[in-house]
């Protein structure tokens, strides 16, 4: 029987927000499957460590700085990666996160509550502009590297744009309406970018993570003790799998999106990473 095995040797795969925690994740496992890798990120420092340590561990790997929000930063990132790779095989629009003002402080509304506690906010007292900056974060940090990396890719085989949506995007969590609408248009425009890209050859897919302890989040939803707090609790109980996953469970998703030696009649699908959330009624 032939040996299965990821192979993304010779391909060229960026990652936006590759200098991120999750983002730093899909960089190794991408290099680790032998595709060279730009890690872009916002912050350029951030790109050039997690490219380095790539190289320390015998794969391939640049560092870019990109603003995903930004064209003309973008246009500029993909120069370097045209000169140093000749193009892009493979697009991960991993950048994206949420804002405290695009977030509330309850998740009822409660007029009582309200008026006991004036400081509360609700989402009647939501900044526009925080939320405007969430939803362009997620929406068009997805669109807009699409725009510049994905008319190139056309002229590739085997090209392939993989975005970060969330579960958000099925089910909105309470308190961050920003970032679930955000992440519902990251699922929206990929189906709509299958379509448009599906004569030209290129495949859009997207995974959306359900919810992962990393460093980042774990002062959220552990206590010192390490049992869950009271929101985290109520995730578990809505999780079938009755636990939280790791990031290391994204990556056999992604890289079964980018290797079209499995996934070539696959596009135009937001796969769910969640331990069965998505399919639990609670009943």
């Amino acid at each position: 029987m032939k040996e299965h095995k990821f192979d993304l040797s010779g391909k060229v795969a960026a990652v936006t927000g590759g200098g991120g925690v999750l983002g730093s994740y899909f960089c190794k496992a991408l290099a680790e499957a032998g595709a060279n890798v730009v890690v872009m990120d916002l912050q350029e420092e951030a790109a050039n460590k997690i490219a380095e340590e790539i190289v320390a561990d015998g794969g391939k790997a640049i560092g870019v700085a990109a603003n995903v929000l930004d064209v003309d930063s973008l246009k500029t990132a993909k120069a370097k990666i045209d000169d140093v790779y000749g193009g892009v095989d493979i697009l991960l629009n991993g950048a994206g996160g949420n804002n405290p003002k695009g977030t509330s402080d309850d998740e009822f509304y409660d007029k009582e509550a309200k008026k006991a506690n004036p400081e509360l906010k609700t989402f009647f007292d939501l900044d526009p502009k925080g939320i405007g900056f969430v939803m362009d974060l997620n929406f068009l940090g997805t669109l807009l590297p699409s725009q510049v990396f994905g008319k190139d890719m056309a002229e590739r085989k085997d090209a392939t744009i993989i975005n970060v949506s969330s579960m958000n995007a099925f089910t909105p969590l309470t308190k961050i309406p920003a970032y679930s609408g955000g992440k519902a248009a990251v699922s929206n425009f990929t189906e709509w970018l299958a379509t448009y890209m599906s004569k030209a050859g290129v495949r859009v897919n997207a995974i959306a993570p359900g919810f992962l302890v990393t460093k980042q989040n774990e002062k959220l939803l552990l206590n010192e003790d390490g049992s869950y707090t009271a929101r985290s609790q109520k995730i578990i109980n809505a999780t079938p799998m009755e636990r939280f996953g790791d990031p290391e469970e994204l990556i056999g998703a992604v890289l079964f999106l980018a290797d079209a030696q499995y996934s070539s009649f696959v596009s135009g699908v937001v796969l769910p990473i969640d331990g069965g959330f998505h399919a639990y009624s609670g009943v």
